[in-house]
């Protein structure tokens, strides 16, 4: 099938108790791994492209890569979303471009200003039968050229969703009830550690997610920065050469219970990186001889589609969804 938007994929998920997964792809093998997995489980499905992505890709590039994917997934509904969009001009050569989704984050500016920004990109999006994702709150962390640091991060405020949807337009809305992007999500001064000294990422802030949800009865809500850095990727990292101590993510339970709410699509990024990084850092220090890209890229596409599958299955809960 043709490339959708995700409007009835929301509204699927939101009466259903699901959230759909919404990948970071950067190159084939990504992409092969997330929509293979999906196949086999029968998931719908939302590939994001970043602005770094673009950058380093090229967006036809990653545009035929997608389109590629609905061919050989014909029965998966497959959105094109662009992650993090900056200002209206990219968001607007995306909507040009064959994206099917858009995002607009303006979050960083004042209130009125991420009114009117996202307003503008509704307009034009809803005019050539895109959708817009917007944001209100900022997230900690570091993903692509989104860069916030603790001191600069802050919780959504429920009592403004409703002017913040109402004035401009947009079909979903990501907030901040804890997540951060990256690897690195958390210091270790704001995790405690359990009996066996891992760290314990603080809880998601649950309340602030529930007084949203009733301000936006039948809303789709988004969660970014909910990479749960799989422990045994980054052992493996760390095995093999990598130095990345302390790396912790957003617990998988707390996921689980945000897409029974009224979560309806979770942005999962490091992971992937994670699976693809370590794999292949394995393969080398076991292979030091081997230097065909074939050889080390399909086992790291093998894991990313496995992790996926997991997180399609048992986090998300949106397999057989399709």
């Amino acid at each position: 099938m043709p490339l959708v938007t995700s409007t009835e994929m929301f509204k699927k998920a939101y009466d259903g108790g699901y959230a759909v997964g919404a990948f970071n792809v950067n190159n084939m093998e990504i992409v092969q791994g997330i929509t293979e997995a999906a196949k086999e489980v029968n998931a719908p499905l939302i590939l994001q492209v970043s602005k770094g992505a673009r950058a380093y890709a090229n967006h036809t590039y990653l545009v035929k890569l997608v389109e590629a994917a609905t061919i050989e997934c014909p029965n998966i509904p497959i959105v094109l979303h662009l992650d993090h969009g900056p200002d209206f001009e990219t968001c607007k050569s995306c909507i040009d471009g064959g994206f099917t989704s858009v995002m607009i984050d303006a979050s960083s500016k004042p209130f009125a200003e991420n009114i009117e920004i996202t307003k503008k990109v509704v307009e034009y999006a809803h005019d050539h039968g895109v959708v817009v994702e917007a944001e209100l709150g900022t997230l900690a962390g570091v993903e692509d050229e989104v860069k916030v640091s603790a001191e600069d991060s802050s919780y959504t405020h429920p009592e403004e969703v409703e002017e913040f949807v109402s004035k401009t337009g947009c079909d979903s809305l990501a907030i901040a009830i804890g997540t951060s992007h990256g690897a690195y999500k958390f210091t270790a001064a704001q995790c405690t550690r359990n009996e066996k000294g891992i760290l314990v990422p603080p809880p998601l802030r649950f309340d602030v997610l529930e007084e949203v949800s009733k301000r936006l009865p039948g809303f789709p809500i988004v969660l970014h920065g909910s990479s749960s850095v799989p422990q045994e990727y980054v052992k493996m990292i760390n095995e093999n050469g990598g130095k990345m101590p302390d790396a912790v993510g957003i617990p998988e339970e707390q996921l689980r219970k945000a897409a029974t709410l009224s979560v309806c699509k979770i942005n999962i990024d490091s992971d992937l990186r994670l699976a693809m990084t370590g794999t292949i850092r394995q393969f080398f220090n076991e292979h030091p001889d081997k230097f065909d890209p074939r050889e080390y890229l399909k086992p790291a596409r093998a894991n990313i589609k496995e992790l996926v599958k997991h997180k399609l299955i048992n986090v998300l809960g949106c397999a057989g969804k399709a």
